[in-house]
Order: structure tokens, then C-alpha cells, then sequence
């Protein structure tokens, strides 16, 4: 219960704390707080609920048809003559051995099975994403209180901090929120920028189940370095088993250019998201967020990471600081 009320208070926070720079643009317009959280508020609202009528559903629609179709997608004679009918492949000394000393048909049946496990416990978890309906009410009116509040999340903070600790933390975390609202923003425009990109050159190279491809390359781009490699797996493997070894060639490039084109534009564009996180850290962070809160823990878990770094740096410092004083001193 308690770890319960707790990832709903920091989610509020994190939430309040990702509104925070939309509102402060605002309220440097002579707009009033109020109205511009509630305005903030509104159109992230009508976004939530759009996503859900013209993403959601044809997203599940078309998870589903993966599903049915995928013991067709995947099977060792569909591969095995993807192959026998591609000239290069079929004629390469190492395809062939491996043919012939590797039981295909048993690897692809595993690799069916965890598909269909990991696909069966992300519709789990996405039913369960905010732990309830009344769960997210209270995320979402915890965190209209403390967005609404100037310096609300301090205010609450200082609530809850022993008074010796008091203005330490509320100084930390002054350093942190800034971060962990771009961060927030840098990354939903990134997962939007690379998803639409990813949809619509799948929809061109006729790959099935673009949407469901492209909707994991953007939820793949909240994991540094590896996300779009791993978000390109299953497309590659997907255009070859429908269209051959030249639609996935096709695949290969598309994705290499997508990733090309994030690095040197998108990336320098949002590079505000990254918060002095190196990514074997957020690699870490977003593991452990996963294991031990489900999917929660991955929107909390790069947040909570750079105010621990925080922590940290503070304390090296005044280490640092302690021992050139004790040197100087002698």
C-alpha cells in the first residue's frame, strides 16, 4: 500500500514538474497560473483522448491481426524457402550449413513463444498502466495542485523533509525539475518524430503492421543506444518473411536512415532531454524502474536517476571540498 501511494506521489511530481516550463512560457505572458495550467492541462487531455480513438484502437486492431497471423509469419517453411528462393542467400556456403546443422523449426517455435508471452504481458501491464482508474485520477489531481501552486513541489517537499534537511533538498530538487521537464518533453518529441517517420516509410516499402512497427520504434527511443536497434529487429525480420531478402534490404535502409537523420537533426533539436544521465546508468535505471514497478518505473525511473546523480555529485563535491580544506589547513 505504501509503495502504491508512493509511486502515485512521485508521478504527480514528475508530472507537475513536466508542465512546469509550458506554464512558466505562459505566466511570462501575463497569463495567470491558473488558467495556464488549466489550459496545459486541456490540451494534454485532448491528447490523451485522441491518441486513444484514432492510435489505441487501431493499434490493438492490428496487434491483433499480428497475433493471428503470426504462426503464418513464422514458421521454418516460410523461412527456409525465403531463403531457398533468394539467389545470394541460398548460395552462400554459411546459410547452407546452417540450414543444415540447425533445427530451424525448433528455434522459430521459441521464438514464437516469447513473442507471444512478452506481447501478452505488455497488453497486461498497458491495462494496469496507471494501477487503476482511481490511481490515476489522484496522479492527475495531486499533480494539478502542485503545478498549480507556485513552487508547489518545494512547498510539498518541505512538508515532508525534516527541517535540517530542508532547504538542501528543496535546493536539490530546484536543480532537478527543470531537468526532468525537458527531459520529459525532449523525449515525447523524439518517440513522435522517429514513430511518424518509421509509419510512413513502412507504409511506402507496404511492410504489415506499419502502425504496430512504428509505435515500437517510439517506445524504444526512452532506451539510449540500443533502443533503435532493438525497435528494428522486429520489422527486419517481419519485411523478410513477407517480402523477401530485397524488402528487408529495403527495411535495413530505412531504418539506418531514420536513425541517421535522428542523430544529426532530431537529436540536436531535443537535446534538452538528456540530464546528465550517462546511458549505461539510464540503461540500468530504466531495468530496475521495470522490474520493480512495471511500467511506471520506466517513466519514473531516468527522473529518479538524475536527482541521485544529483545527490551524488553534491556529495563528491563536499568531499572534495572537506579534503582541500584538511590540505590547507596542514
Amino acid at each position: 500500500m505504501l509503495r502504491n501511494v508512493l509511486i502515485i506521489v512521485l508521478m504527480s511530481i514528475v508530472i507537475a514538474s513536466a508542465v512546469e516550463p509550458a506554464t512558466v512560457a505562459m505566466v511570462k505572458r501575463k497569463i495567470p497560473r491558473l488558467l495556464a495550467v488549466i489550459f496545459v492541462y486541456i490540451v494534454l487531455a485532448t491528447i490523451l483522448f485522441g491518441s486513444i480513438f484514432f492510435l489505441l484502437l487501431p493499434l490493438l486492431s492490428e496487434s491483433s491481426d499480428f497475433l493471428n497471423n503470426l504462426p503464418r509469419y513464422f514458421n521454418a517453411e516460410t523461412v527456409s524457402s525465403g531463403i531457398a528462393n533468394n539467389s545470394f542467400l541460398s548460395s552462400q556456403p554459411i546459410v547452407s550449413g546452417l540450414q543444415n546443422s540447425v533445427n530451424l523449426e525448433g528455434i522459430i517455435n521459441q521464438i514464437n513463444a516469447v513473442i507471444t508471452g512478452l506481447t501478452s504481458s505488455t497488453f497486461n501491464t498497458v491495462s494496469t498502466v496507471f494501477g487503476g482508474i482511481l490511481s490515476f485520477i489522484l496522479m492527475v489531481v495531486l499533480s494539478f495542485y502542485l503545478a498549480v501552486d507556485d513552487d508547489g513541489v518545494g512547498k510539498f517537499l518541505k512538508i515532508i523533509t525534516p527541517l535540517k534537511h530542508e532547504n538542501y533538498v528543496v535546493h536539490l530538487w530546484k536543480r532537478s525539475q527543470r531537468k526532468i521537464g525537458l527531459w520529459m518533453q525532449g523525449q515525447l518529441v523524439l518517440a513522435v518524430i522517429v514513430g511518424v517517420l518509421v509509419y510512413l516509410g513502412l507504409v511506402l516499402l507496404n511492410v504489415p503492421n506499419a502502425l504496430l512497427l512504428a509505435f515500437l520504434a517510439a517506445v524504444f527511443e526512452i532506451i539510449p543506444l540500443f533502443g533503435p536497434i532493438l525497435a528494428s529487429i522486429p520489422a527486419i525480420a517481419l519485411s523478410f518473411v513477407s517480402g523477401g531478402f530485397s524488402l528487408m534490404l529495403l527495411v535495413v535502409g530505412l531504418y539506418l536512415i531514420i536513425h541517421q537523420f535522428e542523430n544529426q537533426l532530431i537529436y540536436p533539436i531535443v537535446v534538452k532531454k538528456v540530464v546528465g544521465v550517462p546511458p549505461i546508468v539510464s540503461i540500468i535505471a530504466l531495468v530496475a524502474g521495470w522490474e520493480l514497478v512495471g511500467f511506471l518505473g520506466l517513466i519514473l525511473s531516468v527522473p529518479v536517476a538524475a536527482v541521485i546523480i544529483e545527490f551524488f555529485d553534491d556529495f563528491e563535491r563536499d568531499k572534495i571540498e572537506k579534503i582541500e580544506r584538511m590540505k590547507s589547513t596542514n
